[in-house]
């Protein structure tokens, strides 16, 4: 069996090492705000060429604490709108509207299929013939959330350029996105299962704005600007030093399991050769935390690998704008997106993967008559 992801496998070079990180932290008897997550603070702001990196419990909380620390610095106010794409996970969007905001959502590049500057460009300029209009009457926009979905970084320069131009603030989702240097304000998670995933649930943030790095800490912990002192009312979401110190191992090889991924997917760029098959085409630096192929008989391609060994995962087969969660949404229709969701298998594609565990993915892909 070719497993999708196997992280007892992925974490085993690291096994003596963590195990014995994991002891010091124990021994040391300081579990929170201890040298561990401070250390890696440091060096994660560096490895992003940022200023700052206020870690966190987990990649929503990251996202909801950036929105939160802008309204409470007066740039953002409840009802503004916040641009996001309408093909993401729901964390994306989970974030927007928990702080009272209006999310709005626009079709994704049709061969990237990441967040379209084009269409976000028509948002602002002429929302009314934009399909997320029935959203965006009467909202008054304010910020854009890029995701840099699958690993890949967004039209960055074009989508902060149309920021400039609008006034507006840019929050980059880079829970996909471990190793894609990204300037701004940067929310990360570090679940398992990314690039780089701890041992259980953390998150951060990097950014080159000190105030807004203040704002964050002090909402992560509940809003305390010093010991019962609290400046906001806030919320408690921490890294532990458990998994802090896990993540300063991880990355040290963060580069190198990245390289591995990109080449991977590379072959499959050039070998896969099914015409009912299609990859995305890669813009930009992508690191390929997801690697999909969509077609028109996902779920029968899905079965067809399985009874070869080949584990396969679909992400994400509901749209946000089709679960119950947005039902106000139920009456919006986004084609390109709905295409993603119905169509979207993703391959294994990380490090763990042999080059003949790779050969038997193209061969099987290749082999595959719907």
């Amino acid at each position: 069996m070719i497993p999708y992801l196997d992280l007892h496998t992925i974490n085993a070079p690291y096994e003596a090492d963590i195990k014995q990180a994991l002891l010091d932290v124990v021994d040391s008897g300081w579990y929170l705000f201890g040298q561990q997550v401070s250390a890696f603070e440091q060096e994660w702001a560096e490895y992003n060429g940022a200023r700052y990196c206020v870690a966190c419990a987990n990649g929503l909380d990251a996202l909801r604490l950036v929105l939160r620390a802008w309204i409470e610095m007066g740039y953002l106010k409840h009802g503004d709108g916040v641009i996001v794409p309408a093909n993401t996970y729901i964390a994306s969007i989970l974030a927007v509207s928990d702080n009272g905001l209006i999310p709005i959502p626009v079709e994704p590049d049709s061969e990237s299929y990441l967040l379209d500057p084009r269409k976000i460009a028509q948002v602002l300029e002429d929302p009314e013939s934009s399909t997320a209009y029935p959203v965006t009457k009467g909202v008054e926009i304010r910020a854009i959330l890029p995701v840099h979905l699958y690993g890949q970084r967004c039209e960055m320069e074009a989508i902060d350029e149309l920021a400039a131009c609008h006034r507006l603030l840019v929050l980059q989702d880079s829970a996909q996105s471990h190793g894609v240097k990204a300037k701004g304000t940067c929310a990360w998670s570090f679940y398992p299962g990314k690039n780089l995933g701890a041992l259980g649930d953390a998150g951060a943030v990097t950014t080159d704005d000190e105030e807004l790095a203040t704002v964050i800490r002090q909402l992560a912990f509940y809003g305390s600007e010093k010991k019962y002192v609290h400046r906001f009312k806030g919320v408690n979401s921490r890294m532990d030093e458990l998994q802090a110190a896990v993540l300063r191992i991880k990355l040290r090889d963060l580069d190198r399991t990245n390289a591995r991924r990109v080449a991977i997917a590379n072959r499959f760029a050039r070998e896969i050769s099914n015409p009912s098959l299609v990859l995305p085409k890669a813009k930009a630096d992508h690191v390929y935390h997801i690697c999909p192929v969509l077609t028109a008989h996902r779920d029968e391609l899905q079965q067809v690998l399985l009874q070869q060994g080949i584990q396969t995962q679909i992400h994400y087969p509901l749209a946000p704008h089709q679960q119950k969660a947005y039902n106000e949404w139920k009456t919006l229709h986004f084609p390109i997106t709905e295409m993603i969701a119905a169509q979207e298998l993703s391959i294994p594609c990380n490090q763990s993967m042999t080059e003949e565990d790779v050969s038997k993915v193209i061969d099987a892909l290749n082999a595959w008559k719907p």
